[in-house]
């Protein structure tokens, strides 16, 4: 039995390897083709690249290894059952679950170390990740020119050229728009040529037009709005300095955490702040809401005030009694002012109400960033027992047929966890519904393939369908002709 556990041990761990490094290639260029557009044209070093690609990998270590398990799993009992190994060994009398059962012990052991993983080692990528992408994208990018397009690299300024020479690195026919000093188009020049320059170490660059005018509509200055001035300059030389600013890749410091950067303990806590201080803010406000606007200018002297003498004296008063003693002219006016600290209480109540909504949402994403911290351990168990019995059954090996089918079942996973993880975060779902939504749907399917293939159900088998179908239809006609 130790040679046969031995033997599945290697059979399974190769296409084990093998699938988690495509797995995780294939989300890698998918993260990457997300964000190129804040990677091109910064000018980064190589090594901020492969830092960033780095924390990018382990953030998707949790999601690669439920689909390298699903695939591994299909692979190996596929050429199990393809070489008539499988059928060799249940003939001997070994039990499915006995050859499975090395594999099991793994695939527990790597659910153990993912849920470790993802407890102690993811948080502190998401945040090396985020803190590095936004440090990327507030990074200014290299000023480059592209003919016959608009560029923009050059805060303030929008320019268009026409032709450029590789060699000199003279441009023709430039345009160039600077709304530096007052938005829209304040100033515009248009030159025949020009140059750019810039010098080490520093950030300024400096900008030679040759040939050409500029216009200036300093009626777009608040000062000018009533007289509207045109100006028109000519030149044939025009020097130009524009500052840059500091061009070096800066790090931001990493003081901030959200749910993605938390541990268990970490997400217990703030969860915990986070109802205790919103239980403490409603009661706050409606206690406030109570005291300032059931009734308003109370008076505390009860000897000048008649509404608390009566109230004092135990009696019920009509307040609409009190309006109706008033001149026509001050019913009004109290009307007006009843309205108007009506609409300033509404007010108040729905910034209220959207800062409660914010302080749920932000309880639920925690809640369900906890729960993800099971979720995908318990995914690489139960593809095990999708895709090991699924091997068996379908008896194809190699990459072809086990591919399509772990992608099509991992797609089908990870929609159905989304819309619950949407569903839990807008308040539809119960938050431990819409995490283990995924689970709950897999899960039976996982049982009733390790079922089917102990006992040996041909579940793909199509001919058994026919003589179903046949057998259904059959008894229609039958009755059909009684």
């Amino acid at each position: 039995m130790k040679k046969l556990h031995l033997y599945m041990l290697r059979s399974f761990t190769g296409p084990f390897f093998a699938t988690f490094f495509i797995s995780m290639f294939v989300l890698l260029m998918q993260m990457l083709w997300r964000y190129i557009d804040d990677l091109v044209g910064k000018g980064l070093d190589f090594s901020i690249i492969l830092e960033l690609l780095f924390y990018f990998s382990l953030t998707l270590i949790p999601m690669a290894l439920p689909l390298a398990v699903l695939l591994s799993s299909i692979m190996t009992f596929g050429n199990l059952g393809e070489n008539y190994e499988l059928i060799a060994l249940k003939s001997a009398g070994i039990s499915l679950y006995r050859i499975m059962l090395p594999l099991i012990i793994v695939v527990v052991a790597l659910a153990i170390g993912t849920f470790l993983f993802s407890n102690n080692v993811l948080p502190v990528a998401n945040m090396k990740s985020v803190n590095l992408l936004y440090d990327i994208k507030k990074h200014k990018p290299e000023v480059s020119f592209k003919e016959g397009v608009f560029t923009n690299d050059l805060e303030g300024y929008s320019i268009k050229v026409d032709r450029i020479n590789k060699e000199t690195g003279m441009m023709y026919n430039m345009l160039i728009y600077n709304h530096k000093e007052v938005s829209g188009n304040y100033e515009v020049t248009k030159a025949d040529s020009g140059m750019m320059l810039s010098f080490p170490n520093s950030s300024i660059i400096e900008l030679v037009l040759y040939s050409g005018n500029t216009y200036t509509d300093e009626g777009l200055k608040p000062t000018n709005r009533k007289t509207f001035p045109f100006r028109r300059l000519e030149f044939n030389k025009q020097t130009a300095l524009i500052d840059i600013g500091n061009n070096d890749f800066e790090r931001s410091d990493e003081d901030f955490l959200t749910s993605i950067m938390m541990n268990i303990n970490q997400l217990d806590n703030t969860v915990d702040s986070l109802k205790k201080e919103l239980s403490t803010k409603r009661v706050e406000k409606v206690r406030n809401l109570l005291r300032n606007n059931y009734r308003k200018n109370k008076e505390i002297n009860v000897k000048n005030d008649s509404v608390l003498k009566i109230e004092t004296a135990g009696m019920v008063l009509n307040p609409d009694s009190l309006f109706f003693t008033l001149e026509p002219d001050e019913r009004q006016r109290v009307a007006e002012l009843a309205v108007q600290n009506a609409r300033e209480v509404k007010a108040n109540v729905e910034a209220d109400y959207a800062f409660y909504k914010r302080q749920e949402t932000q309880i639920r994403k925690n809640q369900l960033e906890w729960h993800k911290k099971f979720t995908f351990p318990f995914a690489c168990i139960i593809f095990f027992f999708i895709g090991a019995p699924l091997g068996g059954i379908i008896r194809k090996g190699g990459l072809g047929a086990p591919i399509v089918i772990s992608v099509f079942l991992f797609i089908i996973y990870y929609v159905v966890s989304m819309i619950g993880e949407r569903s839990a975060k807008e308040g539809v779902m119960n938050v431990i519904l819409g995490a283990w939504l995924s689970s709950i749907v897999f899960l039976p399917l996982g049982i009733m393939l390790t079922y089917k293939s102990v006992t040996d159900s041909e579940i793909l088998n199509a001919e058994s369908y026919m003589k179903f179908v046949n057998k259904f239809t059959h008894f229609f006609k039958k009755k059909r002709n009684d």
